[in-house]
């Protein structure tokens, strides 16, 4: 059985360790994946988008996340990414002190917003770090200015 893992570094070793003494293998292309809960990891799993060479991406780099029907994909300012897992599941793996959901397909980087504009109709438009335009839709509307205390 392989299995994939979405797991924080501090246990990382200690589950490798214990799986593969079971007969797991652990392989990113796995159908499964074993997350950890309450925990955030430093690390994301993807391939690039150019190369299709499989890689960490570290969440500090990450500057927004976006879904385009089951391909999502991660920007940072080194390229774009893919990654094999749901963005609910994405989500869940971020700490939400650094990432906020603005819509059903996109999640971004608090910290790489360059700038926040009210829209109409209970809405917001950012504008990220590499020059993209996103926009909170009405939905995240209240939540995005919690998060932000506007």
């Amino acid at each position: 059985m392989k299995i994939r893992l979405a797991i924080s570094d501090e246990n990382m070793d200690e589950i490798i360790q214990f799986l593969e003494s079971k007969g797991i293998e652990i392989d990113d292309d796995a159908e499964y994946t074993l997350i950890q809960n309450d925990k955030y990891v430093n690390h994301i799993s993807a391939k690039n988008a150019i190369t299709d060479e499989k890689t960490y991406i570290s969440v500090d780099e990450i500057l927004y996340i976006e879904s385009f029907g089951h391909q999502i994909e991660i920007k940072t300012n080194d390229g774009l990414f893919l990654s094999k897992d749901p963005l609910y599941q994405l989500e869940g793996m971020l700490e939400p002190k650094k990432f906020t959901r603005i819509s059903k397909s996109v999640i971004v980087a608090n910290a790489k917003i360059k700038r926040i504009n009210p829209s109409f109709a209970m809405k917001f438009t950012l504008l990220m770090e590499d020059g993209k335009i996103v926009e909170v839709t009405r939905s995240y509307y209240n939540s995005f200015k919690d998060v932000f205390r506007i």
